[in-house]
């Protein structure tokens, strides 16, 4: 679609807005951007726009006379597709794209696009680092923070984007076709946006619906669901793997990450190698080796990032020692699976501070998977009562309820012993009581800092 002089929409005013309307403006669309919470203000909006912008501000209800003008609507990732206002415009026959479409046909360049439950963070950023010490430009973008939208028209033919893509922003694509993708995992999440376990498989599966024969879909083999998904796809696929040798593929084998292309067998680096731990980031680590192997880096510079590579700020981040306790941050730990890789990195007796915003989750295997390294659990959040009861019918009945994070960190702050450690790992998202994990994460670092 030629956007020149055409009206567009952007429903919602967060990074992702601002980040379209910008865009949008440079290639001399019309954007109007739109926030259905009426407790916001233009003046506010308006801060948030790049100095010199034009675009109409609109609060509230959309007027009529508007939607009828409207030629694209551009929605944020946290707006829900099936809103009545959203199903009115699909009934006009209006297209609906996301940011990541937007960004998409307005770039140049290769694409390398990773989706998954968990691990997206890591991966996408150890990428990011493998393909700038390989290539000269080189952006990484999406739901790691960083507007695709933002430096789009920045690109020139010679560009790699690593991109790490959320199902939210899976579900409004169109042409979006990855030179290589990931699908690193599906486990439950965000169903109380996707409603059903089917719906949000399918979505996550979605990064690879324009990907051709000479395109790439890296996928882990010890996913079931992901396995049966590859035997499906027109692209080439390559699979990872943390518990068996493979055929073709990437995997560990005698204390090595393996490349086996079919024909030899090549070892990429030793896990002795790595400051990352734990089964879930050789997971991560061979996923972007597999992506980068796709896009033919030599293995002597994957090698070295690989080996230089060090945690990713608010999983499983080491804060600080106060008085013997060891404090982390797993603040990006937003769902029970991603938790349940937190509780298990731990080496020590710990105090665990978890509870948010509720996504429908599921928390028994999450509190099972305590194996008896769990001393107390603070609960904080909407679901602190929630996640109570689970924590009883499995049998775990050491549980403290907070009002605010903060307390959570003083009640562990007193009951921990020298050799201890306390886990910020929620389990759930932080809505409601922070903008975002990362806010999260940041006020529990900061009130850690200033324990005595």
């Amino acid at each position: 679609m030629e956007l020149k002089d055409k009206k567009v929409l952007v429903f919602g005013t967060g990074i992702s807005g601002i980040g379209a309307v910008e865009l949008l403006e440079k290639v001399q669309a019309k954007p109007v951007l739109y926030d259905g919470n009426k407790k916001l203000t233009k003046d506010e909006i308006s801060k948030r726009l790049p100095e010199g912008s034009n675009g109409e501000i609109i609060i509230g209800d959309l007027p009529k006379e508007i939607m009828e003008a409207l030629d694209l609507v551009v929605l944020s990732p946290g707006v829900p597709t099936d809103l009545p206002l959203v199903n009115e415009m699909r009934d006009k026959g209006i297209p609906i794209w996301g940011e990541v479409e937007l960004a998409y046909v307005n770039s140049k360049g290769k694409v390398l696009a990773i989706t998954g439950t968990n691990g997206k963070t890591t991966t996408t950023s150890l990428l990011g680092e493998i393909m700038k010490y390989h290539a000269r430009e080189v952006y990484v973008v999406g739901n790691i923070g960083n507007p695709y939208t933002q430096v789009a028209l920045e690109m020139s033919p010679e560009a790699v984007t690593v991109a790490e893509i959320s199902s939210f922003q899976l579900e409004t694509i169109h042409s979006f076709r990855p030179n290589v993708s990931a699908v690193l995992n599906i486990t439950p999440d965000h169903l109380d946006r996707h409603h059903t376990m089917e719906e949000y498989i399918r979505v996550k599966e979605s990064i690879t619906a324009n990907q051709g024969a000479e395109d790439t879909c890296v996928l882990n083999y010890e996913d079931e669901l992901l396995r049966d998904f590859g035997k499906t796809l027109n692209c080439k696929v390559l699979f990872f793997s943390s518990l068996r040798t493979l055929d073709k593929g990437i995997y560990i084998n005698d204390g090595a990450i393996e490349y086996n292309d079919g024909t030899n067998k090549i070892t990429v680096c030793q896990i002795s190698e790595l400051k990352l731990p734990g089964r879930h980031n050789y997971e991560n680590i061979m996923a972007a080796a597999a992506m980068a192997i796709a896009l033919q880096v030599p293995l002597e510079e994957i090698h070295y990032v690989l080996t230089k590579f060090t945690a990713v700020e608010h999983r499983i981040e080491y804060v600080t020692k106060v008085r013997g306790v060891a404090y982390y941050n797993d603040s990006k730990g937003t769902n029970p699976d991603a938790a349940i890789k937190g509780i298990q990195a731990m080496d020590r007796p710990t105090l665990l501070i978890g509870g948010g915003y509720d996504k429908n989750s599921s928390y028994e295997e999450w509190i099972r998977s305590f194996d008896g390294k769990v001393r107390f659990l603070v609960l904080i959040g909407q679901t602190r009562e929630k996640i109570a009861e689970a924590a009883k019918r499995c049998g775990f009945n050491d549980i403290i309820l907070a009002d605010s994070l903060e307390e959570a960190i003083d009640i562990c702050a007193k009951k921990a012993n020298p050799g201890d450690a306390v886990l910020l790992s929620p389990a759930c998202a932080s809505w409601g009581m922070f903008p975002n994990y990362e806010e999260r994460g940041r006020v529990f670092k900061e009130h850690v800092r200033h324990l005595h």
